[in-house]
């Protein structure tokens, strides 16, 4: 492991203006600081307090997530993140980051001059500028529902996509549905194209034909619907299957606005569980992510790293939770007559 010493001797400068650069003081210029910092990283170099009980210092890192009420979506990530973080005496800090952030400050660069041991990544996007810096990170880190590859200080932490999307599709062919409609999340998301590659491996296994005019890709908002249920319904599908809650409730709302009652004409499925699904109108199934549970693995995991146990991924299962927005297949209502047409294979 580099030395505050060969940090000097890389440098050609004097170990105690290393020492200032490492430890924030004011009597060296901020450039040079950066170059201290920039160089003790490129080297491995691991600052004293990090290692100190004293000074345990996690940070989780969110973006594009909304966290800080009860009913939000990662509000419950970050609690059980916390919670377990706390037993073992760490200092946990919550930082909200911007696209903007991350272009002027480097990853690593930031964890060492904070004096962070590691991090937990929340709501980041494949294109996001750290993202492309995890890939030769010293810094334990744990994502959720992002993955890089090969390399040891790095982990991915979520819910089996496969399998939940396979419970959704499952669940609504042992109603007699078999005009499923998936409506998809947002683009750029590794977690948007693990559930479109589930939905087309479970259609395909459960023999059931897909149509390009059943699959749609939107964002992950409520207000996606409106651009893409009316084809799922003009294309005679009998059951909607959601990326998210919240595109199921979009979902049921663009149902009604088009004279259709759920679950009776239509059933609709979504993803994740929010708390707010057992009290839509009607309550929503859906499938079960545990937000607890998978910010508590987050820290586990974390832990892990730091004691230089490499893990690739870790994969909570997921649930079936099913309500009154499904009901078995009948002679559903169409909105209009659909020519008839060869159905695309995807």
């Amino acid at each position: 492991m580099a030395t505050i010493k060969d940090i000097a001797n890389r440098l050609g400068i004097s170990v105690s203006t290393v020492s200032k650069g490492l430890n924030g003081a004011n009597d060296i210029s901020e450039e040079l600081r950066q170059i201290v910092l920039d160089t003790a990283v490129e080297m491995g170099y691991t600052t004293k307090r990090m290692k100190k009980d004293a000074n345990k210092k996690l940070c989780v890192f969110i973006e594009n997530m909304d966290f800080e009420q009860p009913d939000q979506f990662g509000y419950e990530i970050i609690l059980g993140f916390k919670q377990a973080a706390y037993r073992d005496n760490w200092d946990v800090t919550i930082l909200p980051v911007t696209p903007a952030f991350q272009q002027t400050e480097r990853y690593d660069t930031y964890m060492l001059k904070n004096g962070f041991s590691g991090a937990f990544l929340v709501g980041f996007a494949l294109q996001d500028a750290w993202m492309l810096q995890l890939a030769s990170t010293n810094i334990p880190t744990v994502l959720f529902d992002n993955y890089i590859k090969q390399n040891l200080n790095v982990c991915y932490i979520g819910t089996d996509n496969f399998e939940g999307i396979d419970l959704a599709v499952d669940y609504a062919y042992s109603l007699g549905h078999k005009r499923i409609a998936f409506l998809n999340g947002s683009p750029n998301s590794m977690v948007s194209d693990q559930r479109l590659q589930a939905f087309i491996s479970s259609m395909k296994a459960h023999a059931l034909m897909l149509d390009k005019d059943l699959i749609a890709q939107g964002h992950y908002v409520a207000d996606s619907a409106k651009y893409h249920v009316p084809k799922f319904l003009a294309a005679g599908a009998t059951a909607i299957l959601c990326g998210n809650d919240l595109l199921a409730y979009g979902t049921i709302e663009e149902c009604r606005l088009h004279g259709l009652c759920v679950p009776e004409d239509i059933s609709v499925i979504g993803f994740d569980d929010l708390p707010s699904s057992c009290t839509t109108i009607p309550p929503l199934t859906t499938i079960r992510q545990d937000r607890i549970e998978l910010g508590k693995s987050g820290y586990y995991t974390l832990v892990s790293l730091l004691h230089h146990v490499s893990i690739s991924r870790t994969l909570l299962r997921p649930q079936l939770i099913i309500r009154e927005s499904t009901s078995p297949t009948i002679n559903k209502k169409i909105i209009k007559k659909i020519t008839k047409k060869e159905s695309t294979i995807l």
